[in-house]
């Protein structure tokens, strides 16, 4: 789903797009993003037109994050002002608004105006979750809150039954399996590894290393990170294969909350997929320490306030 406003309403009426087959194909690439296929986009429609405009209402241009651009908005300096607006709008997420007198502001022919809404499309964040127990049950419904569509791995199918996943997508595979449980992983996914034992953990992260992924992490304790990694570039060397991007793996998974429960771990593996999400940093945002220095500095250790305004309102007996 788009993460970006609606377009407003318009007082103009509507017309049928001009050209079915170029509104077909921006509407396929809507698709393809959304599902995974394509990187995130910025989709501009024409919400508004008064005179002689070079597109109708509902016209639309798809700008991907590679540079590919499909459909038009009616070409010319219209068209480069929308795909600047475009460009912004993929670096910061931010939806924009683009009026424009086409006489006045973009020395056009046609004489009147548009008005177009340029919005962020996304892929739909899919959380992978390999192994259905304790953490992950406490896992599933805090990903699904912030946002991430759930899928649930495990041979158990006991455990696929919890109420737990009732929103999520299961299915019953072992680790030996995950090439055919995930034939479509992609960049986009958020992967996490949770299962059972150390040796599926090892075999899960093994198959995973040589996969597209946005985020793969691990359970464990820093002992147990580092035994597995041994074992696998061990593995990995006497195959006569290149070191792996180990960089590219979190583990022990979640930010360091000082939490041991299933359910404070989800919380600090969901922080952690956030901030890989959104680029944050994981840190407090607290202004505490800095508002108390700042409340010292003007009212004193005592708390009372200095300055000219505090003489003045000690003087009218507002202070103590």
């Amino acid at each position: 789903m788009s993460e970006a406003l609606s377009p407003p309403p318009s007082d103009g009426a509507s017309k049928p797009l001009r050209g079915g087959a170029q509104a077909l194909e921006v509407a396929r690439e809507v698709v393809r993003v959304l599902e995974g296929e394509r990187g995130r986009a910025a989709l501009a429609t024409v919400i508004g037109r008064q005179g002689s405009a070079p597109q109708v209402l509902g016209a639309r241009l798809m700008l991907h994050g590679d540079g590919e651009i499909v459909g038009t908005v009616g070409g010319g300096a219209i068209e480069a002002e929308v795909l600047a607006a475009c460009r912004m709008v993929l670096r910061d997420g931010k939806p924009r608004r683009v009026d424009a007198q086409l006489v006045r502001d973009l020395a056009m022919c046609c004489g009147g105006s548009m008005e177009v809404f340029v919005e962020l499309l996304q892929p739909q964040l899919r959380l992978v979750i390999v192994g259905a127990g304790h953490v992950a049950q406490a896992l599933a419904p805090v990903a699904e809150a912030a946002g991430f569509s759930v899928h649930v791995y495990d041979d158990r199918e006991e455990l696929l039954a919890n109420p737990a996943y009732a929103h999520a997508v299961t299915g019953a595979y072992d680790v030996d399996e995950l090439q055919e449980a995930l034939p479509d992983l992609g960049e986009h996914d958020y992967v996490v590894i949770t299962t059972r034992d150390h040796a599926r953990d090892e075999k899960a992260l093994a198959h995973l290393l040589h996969r597209p992924h946005r985020y793969l992490g691990m359970i464990g304790s820093r002992r147990k990170v580092h035994a597995v990694l041994g074992r696998i570039l061990r593995r990995e060397q006497g195959l006569g294969r290149p070191w792996p991007d180990l960089t590219r793996v979190r583990a022990p998974i979640g930010l360091s909350l000082g939490g041991r429960t299933p359910g404070e771990i989800a919380v600090s593996v969901v922080a952690e997929l956030l901030a890989v999400r959104h680029g944050g940093g994981g840190v407090p945002m607290s202004v505490i320490d800095d508002a108390e220095r700042r409340l010292r500095d003007e009212l004193g250790d005592d708390g009372a306030a200095r300055g000219p305004e505090a003489a003045t309102a000690r003087s009218h007996g507002e202070l103590a």
